[in-house]
């Protein structure tokens, strides 16, 4: 995998993963992310901010996801930022950034 597209995620799952099946036997699985971080403001107050990251994953990668991801699991993923547009039901022209997981590790309790 080449360094200059490369993103690495600790997070949890935001909702259950979702799965398409592809008429050639292929699985997708799309799942959101939150991951979290914590600083503190001049005046002494700590702040949290949540960042959501959308997911995409295919074949054996979608296959654990579907099996193993229930909402709220912790996960570790390591992927490549893709970018593709769809048109809404309005039919106005959208724009989505999604993570295309190439290695996920399951983490936090069983």
């Amino acid at each position: 995998m080449s360094l200059r597209n490369k993103v690495t995620l600790i997070g949890h799952t935001g909702k259950e993963v979702e799965i398409f099946n592809y008429e050639n036997g292929n699985k997708q699985a799309t799942v959101s992310i939150a991951t979290n971080d914590y600083y503190t403001k001049a005046n002494g107050e700590k702040v949290e901010e949540t960042q959501w990251h959308n997911l995409v994953a295919y074949g054996k990668t979608a296959e654990v996801m579907e099996k193993y991801m229930p909402k709220g699991k912790e996960i570790a993923i390591e992927g490549k930022l893709t970018y593709r547009s769809y048109d809404d039901k309005d039919g106005v022209k959208r724009m989505i950034t999604e993570i295309r997981v190439e290695e996920l590790v399951l983490l936090g309790s069983k």
